[in-house]
């Protein structure tokens, strides 16, 4: 990295920006983000790296008062890589237009793409200040692509007080004293070096700034506070016109000069002015209207009164133009002092339902807020604050959505609000680990003489809220007790009140209704995905998880196509297909990672288990919150693996902790897991109490998978030859491969202990076969161990090769072996086409195949 002066005391930082470009020259990208508090250094270094030789620099930079604009600050960083784009993506005239509803992983693949494009010709610095000042839009966009670049000849360096911890980050600290001396002048009194030093702790602005009031007295505040207070000296000195220019400019967070100049012209203002102000230091006039610091902007607007600061929106308001850019003129019309005014209210209310559609859900939050403020009709100003508490919400702002909510009397509101309010306050209390189902009753119960329908939908919110934190039986009884009967044709709760009510027999027609319902499946998928699996029927699961992932790519639901793969995953577990179940994990976690969340970690879990990986399935037990479902999961997963390992008395403790809750499809899929344990360990009247609990299950179902792992319970149990029987000739017709194995493995077991080598032999040596295949590993080795005890010898099978992949990995190379492109992969995976090839390169390497056809020709990835 070239550079034509060194900073004072930074050396260090600067050997690691370095690294950081010289890598990504080499095609080796990164990020990098300096954290530090105000004046600390951060847009130095960044200053200092945007002179890398070499580099096409693009720039952006976060504003206190543009963070309410959705995409403003992708914007700038886009703009100029724009007109080197054959055409705009898609994504990103949704994004930087008026309408359109953006998704925000579209938009970071449009980013990309426009990236890449310009990195053909030389390596790409995007450099963005003020980081934690950029609209949330932006930010979310921006992370995700920092997070995409390791493959690109591309360096990202962001400039931040906090935030963006997903990134490397440096965090910046004062310079020592005798670096923090050479920016002293040397013409200060030797005494008020000294005491500058000590107030400014290293700060460097500080140590440039407060010498300009080194004849004032110390005052005991921070050292931002004190920055800014020599920039409101300056601002003070100025004539009133020249602040007044300010004024307008700092309100205007775009730096747009052509507006800034009508707005000062509303006022009477000539750019004369320019001159004077430029001459405090505090601002410039060019291209672009930049302030010298973010604390300088902060420091005119605080030191303007009320009166200026309203004029300067005035203005603004004014001089923008109503039909190309509506949200800011909304915006600077709420900022501009009018009290009270509805219009406005409304005109805000408007904007921020744009922002919102646009994916600006932080900055709709703000400008409800304004425009509850603004409202004069208390029944409107209730329903924006509503509207700003469900934005905060989403935003994830949950303790600012508490307070805001706390501010709605609700004692003089009717029933319907009364029960929004307490929707509000469920979704609150789910969202801060708080009962929020109760809430959700309450709202319900509110809502059973006024509006019956909608008190079904939500008892069933309440519902499906209380299966994910583990508490759904409590909640099911006041359902069922409290919920209105469904005016048309039976639906969800219908089934799920039959389920609890009459038993599975009784519900399963009801329960089938349920999940061929696609209304249903749309608008309750974690519920009917459960409902699928309490039919022991494989086919029934895949073809609803199906649905659930083309109904969320359909409406742009990142959580419900999660959901659809997660559900997608495990059913292919319990199918044995691992690859498949492998896949659809690398992809929920691929967009997971793209909206910044923690991946779904049962469907891991299962496979995890199922696989027989201890190790594994240890590390994601002890991950994060275990509570709710996920602790039933875990229950079920250590089961299933200590079965496989023989540790009976391990997987019946797991097995009843797994089956004690009474949880949907968790408590029954259990109960093999619990009949075996308990067999093995002696524990009879558990283990037939658990496989009547199977039988009365499975028969609603009817399908094969659920009638034999019933029939399988029952000769554990029994130890009949027919029932063992019984039960192959079930799973064959089933695609429940991990069971039918698994049974061929305990009747060659019963058939050795009852000294019938041969046919022992037989059925052992084809379960070893099957688990062996499958990559059952702990039921392999019990197979194995059992085999040899009937006096058989093992016949060593060769690993899968995609063993040796990642989830990710697998994802890719099942894609591109059945003919889909680099892109179409990429885009599946928010990735970079440059990043897939990058993988796939490694994935030949691990499979020492050559090309794609090779890859083809394995039989792990054959179509």
């Amino acid at each position: 990295m070239r550079t034509d002066s060194p900073l004072v005391g930074r050396d260090e930082e600067l050997r690691l920006l370095g690294r950081l470009t010289s890598a990504a020259a080499d095609g080796r990208g990164g990020a990098l983000v300096l954290r530090g508090e105000p004046g600390i250094g951060k847009s130095a270094l960044l200053d200092h790296v945007r002179r890398a030789s070499g580099f096409l620099v693009v720039a952006a930079s976060g504003v206190e008062f543009e963070s309410e604009l959705p995409f403003a600050g992708l914007h700038q960083l886009c703009l100029p890589l724009l007109g080197r784009a054959a055409e705009t993506p898609e994504a990103l005239r949704d994004a930087f237009g008026s309408t359109g509803a953006p998704d925000v992983f579209r938009v970071g693949l449009a980013v990309l793409e426009l990236i890449d494009v310009a990195a053909r010709e030389r390596p790409v610095l995007c450099v963005i200040d003020d980081a934690h000042w950029l609209d949330h839009a932006s930010a979310k966009v921006l992370a995700f692509v920092a997070r995409r670049i390791a493959e690109e000849p591309v360096a990202m360096v962001f400039a931040a007080r906090d935030g963006f911890d997903e990134l490397p980050g440096l965090e910046l600290g004062g310079l020592p004293e005798t670096q923090a001396r050479r920016l002293l002048r040397a013409t200060l009194d030797e005494q008020v070096r000294d005491r500058i030093l000590a107030e400014a702790r290293g700060n460097p602005l500080a140590l440039l700034e407060l010498p300009e009031e080194s004849g004032e007295p110390p005052v005991a505040s921070s050292v931002p506070h004190r920055i800014e207070r020599s920039f409101r000296a300056r601002f003070a000195e100025l004539p009133a016109t020249a602040r007044t220019l300010l004024v307008v400019a700092a309100a205007e967070p775009a730096g747009d000069p052509a507006l800034v100049w009508a707005a000062a012209g509303e006022l009477g203002i000539d750019g004369a002015t320019a001159a004077t102000a430029e001459a405090s230091g505090l601002a410039e006039f060019g291209t672009r209207i930049r302030f010298c610091h973010p604390l300088a902007r902060s420091a005119v607007l605080r030191a303007a009164d009320a009166e200026q600061r309203h004029a300067a929106h005035r203005s603004l308001a004014a001089a923008t133009d109503p039909v190309a850019d509506p949200d800011r003129r909304a915006w600077h019309r709420g900022q501009s002092g009018t009290g009270p005014d509805e219009e406005v209210a409304a005109e805000l209310e408007s904007a921020a339902s744009r922002a919102g559609a646009r994916g600006g859900v932080a900055a709709a939050a703000v400008v409800l807020e304004r425009a509850a403020a603004l409202s004069l009709d208390p029944v409107h100003r209730t329903d924006r604050t509503f509207a700003a508490v469900r934005a905060r919400l989403a935003a994830g702002g949950v303790d600012a959505a508490t307070d805001l909510l706390a501010t709605v009397d609700t004692g003089g509101l009717d029933e319907r609000r009364r029960a929004e309010a307490d929707l509000l306050r469920g979704r609150i209390a789910f969202a801060s680990g708080g009962d929020g189902p109760a809430f959700m009753l309450r709202a319900a119960l509110r809502l059973s003489e006024v509006d019956p329908a909608l008190s079904r939908e939500h008892h069933l919110d309440a519902l499906e809220m209380a299966l994910v934190v583990g508490r759904a039986s409590g909640v099911l009884d006041a359902v069922l007790n409290g919920a209105a009967p469904a005016p048309g044709p039976p639906d969800v709760l219908d089934a799920l009140v039959a389920l609890e009510t009459r038993g599975h027999l009784a519900a399963g027609p009801l329960l089938r209704a349920a999940v061929a319902d696609d209304t249903a499946i749309a608008a309750r998928p974690a519920l009917a995905a459960m409902l699928a699996a309490e039919l022991w029927d494989l086919d029934a699961h895949a073809d609803v998880t199906g649905r659930i992932v083309r109904s969320g790519r359909a409406s742009g639901s990142p959580m419900v196509v999660r959901l659809g793969l997660a559900q997608t995953a495990s059913g292919a577990v319990l199918a044995g297909d691992f690859a498949t179940a492998a896949s659809a994990i690398a992809e929920e976690e691929a967009i997971a990672d793209a909206a910044g969340e923690a991946p779904l970690r049962y469907p891991r879990l299962h496979l995890a288990a199922m696989r027989g990986d201890h190790e594994e399935l240890a590390r994601l037990g002890t991950e994060g919150d275990g509570g709710g479902q996920l602790a039933a999961n875990l229950h079920w997963a250590t089961a299933l693996l200590h079965n496989g390992r023989a540790d009976y008395r391990a997987a019946l403790a797991a097995a009843e902790e797994a089956t004690a809750p009474g949880d949907l499809f968790l408590a029954g899929v259990a109960l093999p897991e619990l009949v075996e344990a308990a067999s093995r360990c002696g524990a009879r009247a558990a283990a037939e109490a658990a496989a009547g609990a199977l039988a009365e299950r499975t028969r609603a179902g009817g399908a094969p998978w659920g009638l034999g792992v019933a029939a399988c319970a029952r000769a554990l149990i029994s130890d009949d030859e027919d029932d063992y029987r019984e039960a192959l000739d079930h799973l064959d017709a089933s695609p429940a491969a991990p069971y039918r194995a698994r049974t061929r493995l305990l009747y060659g077991e019963s058939l050795r202990r009852r000294h019938r080598g041969l046919d022992a032999r037989e059925h052992l040596r084809a379960a070893h076969r099957e688990l062996t295949d499958l990559g059952m590993t702990a039921f392999a080795d019990r197979a194995a161990a059992e085999l040899r005890a009937a006096g058989g010898r093992i016949t060593e099978r060769p690993a899968p090769a995609a063993d040796g992949l990642t989830f990710q990995e697998r994802h890719i190379a099942r894609h591109v072996a059945t003919g889909a492109t680099s892109k179409e992969v990429a885009e599946r995976l928010f990735l970079s086409p440059r990043t897939v090839d990058a993988h796939l390169r490694n994935i030949f390497r691990k499979l020492g195949v050559t090309s794609r056809r090779r890859l083809r020709d394995l039989p792990d990835f054959r179509p």
